[in-house]
């Protein structure tokens, strides 16, 4: 097929410019952003087109759609001009997450097996005997089995359920996205939980234990409904949004982020533990965002067929 679209390249940073760029590119005419970036990536010597970043000369912005036709970005057949980026190393976003969720996974199976060197060195702040004097309590144990029932289920949602609109993302920022998990659900609330001693060593449960482990089990598996209803939007290997219709889509945009808060609740009750408080409320701050962004993206694309809500992922609070 003959091409019929041609557009001027221009490097985005002048001052580490992608040095074999070339000039312009010719593009069929139903090229979609990732056919550009596949084009543009071989002519500029890259083995991987995920480094090229697309951006329109108008105002800026990164075309984030891959499947987006080229020819429906106003603001480059204007110009007729995209604007190019090396956008470094990539890494899947599959990958991102279950490197992210392997965290918890590993210190919450580790700081119990090193428990008796671990609190051994504080003996009179953790009131640590011994194994056998001060053992891991059944609330403990408990509190082991929630961390890693909802690490390991969201591991299998990554690599069997979830659908990613972008394939990957810069590897540079791993680090970054991990830090969260590992640092706060992995290394703070399993310091916290296991430590002899705290609020959670406890071998009897009382009332409040048994509603926080309701509540744990009622966010779990709403949270599992909405991701699969979420998954069943989107065609494989697609980008399209849908409007979400499932268990608390009537109360906020982003019913997921709800009953993960909701199992949280329930994990704090147990726990008594104020790494799991801090872990969820800084949690909290970015599912916020995220929540509001997808109303925001929900009511541009679907316009009067998307009710509004003015709730993004907790009724009355946010």
């Amino acid at each position: 097929m003959a091409a019929e679209l041609s557009l001027k390249l221009t490097n985005r940073v002048p001052k580490k410019p992608i040095k074999k760029l070339a000039p312009s590119v010719e593009l069929p005419r139903d090229a979609t952003v990732e056919d550009a970036k596949k084009i543009v990536a071989r002519a500029s010597g890259f083995s991987d087109f995920n480094r090229i970043g697309l951006f329109n000369p108008a105002d800026g912005k990164i075309l984030k759609d891959r499947k987006a036709l080229i020819r429906n970005e106003e603001g480059v057949i204007k110009a007729g001009e995209l604007v190019v980026k090396d956008l470094g190393p990539q890494v899947a976003w599959r990958t991102v997450f279950v490197i992210e969720y392997f965290g918890p996974i590993l210190f919450h199976a580790f700081i119990p097996l090193i428990r008796p060197y671990l609190y051994s060195i504080f003996p009179g702040q953790f009131k640590y005997i011994s194994e056998s004097a001060t053992p891991i309590t059944k609330v403990q144990w408990l509190l082991f089995a929630l961390f890693h029932i909802h690490f390991l289920k969201r591991e299998y949602e990554t690599l069997f359920v979830h659908k990613f609109s972008a394939n990957t993302m810069p590897a540079r920022n791993i680090v970054r996205n991990s830090a969260f998990y590992w640092i706060m659900a992995g290394l703070l609330c399993a310091l916290d939980i296991y430590a002899p001693g705290n609020l959670s060593a406890r071998d009897e449960l009382v009332p409040l234990d048994y509603f926080g482990l309701a509540l744990f089990t009622f966010g779990e598996v709403c949270n599992w409904i909405v991701h699969q209803h979420l998954a069943s939007l989107r065609k494989p290997g697609g980008t399209e949004k849908g409007i979400p219709n499932c268990i608390g889509s009537n109360l906020v945009t982003s019913p997921n982020y709800m009953f993960e808060v909701t199992a949280w609740v329930g994990v704090i009750l147990i726990s008594r533990s104020w790494a799991v408080v801090v872990f969820i409320c800084t949690g909290i701050i970015y599912m916020r965002d995220w929540s509001r962004g997808k109303e925001k993206a929900l009511r541009k694309e679907f316009g009067d067929r998307y009710k509004n809500k003015r709730y993004t992922m907790l009724p009355g609070l946010i």
